[in-house]
């Protein structure tokens, strides 16, 4: 990359760090971000002014077209979309910090662009039976009742610490929110008691005596990672049964989407959620409406 875009990059990196963006963002978003400047620096344009609309139209069809490098076939809609949203959030930052910008606003319209994977209540109920009732099954159980009871975010049920859990109060205290934003989400039900039988039986056995704040452990008495509470998941995933590609957030998109069909109004998913405006929620409305077609 030329100069000017170099110095972009590196400010765009450094603006996911301070908005505090998912861990998974702040590393795959400046990777996308490289591949559409290098995609630029090819086609010849050399810096934001002269980025048109043309460019961005053409970088769309390039990624159609290219090949996927781990399975031979083509990038998929949502891959090209996440492709996009990096392009947006470039955009976005180069506004915000005051900087010569560009027209973003390119959608792509193919239908799949817009969906999400979401389970069945079926579907999450056999992940709960898929965890035994061992140390680490009694875990796995607190990390569903964290991601799909309470709707966590990946990196918000990865960073809660003990404390975070206010079992008198039916509370959990969500420190570590999105863009700084902390909340407080209900614990109740099915949620508390898979949180209780964790920390009274299976965690001070991982803790082993140790003074790790952490909430969910890993077998070493360490912080659960988020790659490794994703790779159980997904072990729930294959023995419970479930023909779907899914990850920690898709527990979180299908807690919002069984309150929307229950009839929770928007505005307490949007708090339930920690969203910081309604238009973040109201997707929720189009999910459930496909999945009642």
């Amino acid at each position: 990359m030329n100069h000017t875009y170099t110095r972009l990059h590196a400010g765009f990196t450094e603006w996911l760090r301070i908005l505090n963006f998912e861990p998974t963002s702040q590393r795959d978003m400046p990777k996308m971000l490289t591949a559409f400047l290098d995609f630029l620096e090819a086609k010849g344009c050399h810096s934001i002014a002269a980025i048109q609309e043309q460019h961005i139209k053409a970088y769309i069809q390039y990624l159609y077209e290219r090949t996927n490098k781990r399975s031979g076939g083509g990038l998929s809609v949502n891959y090209i979309r996440k492709q996009m949203q990096v392009i947006r959030k470039f955009s976005r930052y180069l506004t915000e910090s005051g900087q010569e910008s560009f027209d973003a606003t390119i959608r792509i319209k193919d239908k799949t662009a817009n969906t999400r994977e979401v389970l069945t209540i079926k579907e999450v109920q056999r992940l709960y039976i898929a965890a035994k009732d061992d140390l680490l099954g009694l875990r796995d159980k607190a990390m569903l009742a964290l991601y799909y009871g309470c709707g966590l975010r990946k990196h918000e049920g990865v960073s809660m610490n003990i404390n975070d859990v206010l079992m008198d109060k039916e509370l959990i205290y969500v420190r570590q929110g999105k863009g700084y934003q902390e909340r407080y989400v209900p614990l109740t039900g099915n949620n508390k008691t898979e949180l209780e039988n964790y920390l009274f039986y299976a965690r001070p056995h991982l803790a082993n005596d140790s003074k790790e704040p952490a909430l969910l452990l890993n077998i070493k008495g360490k912080r659960l990672g988020g790659f490794s509470a994703y790779e159980r998941l997904q072990q729930l995933v294959k023995e419970a049964g479930v023909d779907k590609a899914i990850g920690l957030h898709t527990l979180r998109h299908s807690i919002a989407t069984h309150l929307m069909q229950s009839g929770m109004k928007l505005e307490q998913i949007q708090r339930f959620l920690g969203h910081s405006s309604l238009e973040s929620t109201q997707i929720y409305t189009h999910i459930s409406n496909q999945l009642s077609l």
